[in-house]
């Protein structure tokens, strides 16, 4: 099992996933590098009640819902520029369970894009990315996902299962957890071997994935309480080098 990191400054994230291809944050040593005030975070989070259904599930489910938008970064330029809304595409190598499709989302929220918590999730990735492959350009994606489960109808964050998401540095963030049983993060290489298994469970509890050397995934995820709704909310923002 991976160890959350402490991250007093970013040399030990950007020394960890350089070493092992990935590393883990606690919600709170991330919150703390962030500075963000506690009322940005929670506007932040109440944006997941306001996602879409993902109508492009090829195994029928409707236990997902999600928000998507795109972003460039450019070398030697700060920030993240907002795209036109455009498609998310997945190769079937990717994804064997819906890539090979254009699938059109519902926006990310203006607000909640050039709000403070994202911006500040995208700036530290970005750091992670810059670090590990200098002078690129970047295509980032960004999604809000929510998983909802229900007694006898679980819910599945990763119904591909393990895999690569096709890009180079992957963002994994924990918005909130509500009645959940569930839910572990699986690191393997190529040959799935298992690398690391561990819950995110607290806000902004984090996982950087380096995209190229290790897959992931997430095991299915049910409610604590059957008689009560049970949902995961994440964040994933993904960084592509831009013609790459």
């Amino acid at each position: 099992m991976s160890a959350a990191l402490r991250i007093e400054d970013g040399d030990g994230l950007l020394a960890e996933v350089a070493a092992r291809g990935f590393a883990r944050v606690a919600g709170e040593a991330l919150a703390a590098r962030l500075a963000l005030p506690p009322a940005a975070l929670d506007e932040f989070a109440a944006s997941w009640e306001r996602l879409e259904t993902d109508r492009f599930m090829a195994d029928g489910g409707r236990y997902r819902r999600r928000r998507h938008a795109n972003f460039a970064a450019r070398a030697g330029l700060p920030g993240h520029l907002r795209g036109p809304h455009r498609p998310h595409f997945q190769a079937v190598v990717h994804n064997s369970l819906n890539g090979g499709v254009e699938r059109w989302f519902a926006p990310i929220e203006d607000a909640v894009a050039d709000g403070p918590a994202l911006r500040a999730m995208l700036d530290l990735g970005r750091a992670v990315a810059d670090a590990g492959t200098p002078g690129a350009d970047w295509f980032v994606e960004v999604h809000q996902f929510r998983i909802e489960a229900a007694a006898g109808a679980p819910g599945f964050p990763t119904p591909e299962g393990v895999h690569h998401d096709g890009v180079d540095y992957v963002l994994i963030g924990m918005i909130a957890r509500t009645n959940l049983a569930g839910g572990e993060t699986l690191i393997t290489d190529d040959e799935g071997t298992e690398l690391a298994r561990f819950t995110l469970l607290d806000r902004l509890d984090t996982a950087f994935i380096d995209d190229r050397r290790v897959m992931h995934g997430v095991t299915p995820v049910q409610p604590a309480d059957p008689a009560l709704p049970s949902c995961r909310d994440v964040l994933v923002i993904t960084w592509k080098r831009d013609g790459g």
